[in-house]
């Protein structure tokens, strides 16, 4: 199906077919010197003693909270498909997620999420950060914020990666003042970091010889002068190295071929499953992208097909986590930079709307089994429960046990971990 996006913004114009495949990805290299920004995340060994992590779906483009975690059939705005029970008595979701509906026991929706940002780039930053975008400052997204809060110093494994469709690779600019050590290491399409193998010319005496020269050179430089930027510096080097001898954790094939199907062998189905694997090896935080709901045109047709596609791998992933005993030390969030119009527009398609939506959210402290919010009769506002982007920030860290009000000290200075303006949603953290 093809779907022509009428906002014509950079953030959207990733094909979906590119994103099931059929287009080559165009990686993009890491030096395996920038490898080793990504730091502290959890140890294997101390998942069982309640390592938290958090793994956040983002529907880039805007998913449509009416054909998803809030239909409302047989009125104005409601579009074609109906409303379906799930495993919550009371609780109705759409009839595209039929298999997200048996397990929405795990899960909780947020449905009054009111963000007022009806674009593309500033709402995925505030959904994101938890903040508007300010002149002058920049804030770091929830991924660095995790890995610097509940990850451990001595992983192999970065401790903020995400998942993206097409090509992609190297270190992103998500960290802001916490400093490149906690930025996000994209996987392209979901393949391993290149350049993990160390040539075969080089035998182990040359590669001891040549780190301990660099070793030694850089001791002597941090001792006349050492500063944040040297620090890591130094640090991605060591972290590079045993990263390398972590390899296999990025490789998904590795998975039991019963696993792979359970899944499914689209690219999605791939990405959920190598998310899985990451969490069960240590890594803090892992986002997985599924593109592209920016649907002016074609709504309809379109969330058939990609809702369709995300349901059974989603379903899959919860259900997994739930009977590996992770739920409890693991948060799981649905979100999208806003959702879509009530109001349908004359190419049957749904605009940009930030003034009633859903988020969905499931493990850690989050109750299990809930709705927290309303809108009204078709969807146009927010009737009871209103929460933004500064209290959902609040509340996925509150739910993985990090104490959001606090603050991080940034070369001497206070920086607050969530803005201070906000609070956590009361009822959705237990």
């Amino acid at each position: 199906m093809k779907c022509r996006y009428a906002c014509g913004t950079k953030e959207h114009r990733i094909a979906r077919r590119s994103f099931l495949g059929t287009v080559a990805a165009a990686g993009t290299g890491i030096a395996v010197g920038g490898l080793g920004v990504f730091t502290r995340p959890a140890a294997a060994a101390q998942l069982a003693a309640g390592q938290k992590r958090i793994v956040v779906f983002n529907m880039h483009g805007g998913l449509s909270q009416l054909e998803s975690w809030d239909p409302k059939p047989k009125t104005d705005t409601g579009g074609p498909f109906r409303a379906i029970p799930t495993s919550v008595p009371g609780l109705h979701i759409s009839e595209l997620l039929p298999k997200t509906a048996q397990q929405m026991h795990h899960l909780t929706v947020a449905r009054g999420v009111d963000t007022s940002e009806d674009d593309h780039g500033k709402g995925a930053y505030l959904m994101m950060t938890g903040r508007r975008q300010t002149p002058g400052v920049d804030y770091p997204q929830i991924g660095a914020v995790a890995a610097k809060t509940l990850a451990p110093e001595d992983s192999p494994l970065p401790g903020h990666i995400v998942i993206t469709p097409g090509g992609g690779g190297g270190r992103g600019g998500d960290a802001a003042y916490l400093g490149p050590r906690y930025a996000s290491l994209a996987l392209g399409n979901g393949n391993p970091p290149p350049n993990l193998d160390r040539p075969g010319s080089v035998t182990d005496i040359a590669e001891a010889g040549r780190h301990n020269f660099r070793r030694s050179v850089n001791d002597r430089f941090l001792s006349r002068r050492r500063t944040a930027l040297t620090d890591a510096y130094t640090h991605s080097y060591e972290q590079a190295l045993r990263l390398m001898a972590q390899k296999d954790a990025f490789d998904v094939t590795k998975e039991p071929a019963a696993d792979v199907d359970r899944y499914g062998k689209h690219d999605f189905g791939r990405h959920c499953l190598l998310a899985r694997r990451l969490l069960e090896k240590g890594v803090t935080f892992v986002q997985v992208s599924h593109a592209n709901y920016d649907t002016h045109n074609e709504n309809f047709d379109f969330h058939l097909e990609q809702v369709g596609e995300f349901d059974g791998p989603f379903a899959t992933f919860v259900a997994d986590l739930a009977s590996r005993g992770m739920l409890d030390s693991t948060l799981i969030v649905v979100l999208s930079e806003f959702g879509r119009t009530p109001n349908i527009n004359l190419y049957y398609g749904r605009d940009h709307w930030s003034r009633a939506w859903s988020v969905v959210m499931g493990g850690g402290k989050i109750p299990r089994g809930s709705v927290y919010g309303a809108t009204n009769a078709n969807g146009t506002e927010v009737t009871d429960g209103k929460v933004d982007h500064g209290m959902l920030f609040h509340t996925y860290l509150q739910a993985v046990g990090v104490e959001s009000t606090g603050t991080f000290d940034i070369d001497g200075r206070e920086m607050p971990i969530a803005d201070p303006a906000a609070k956590p949603i009361e009822g959705l953290v237990a």
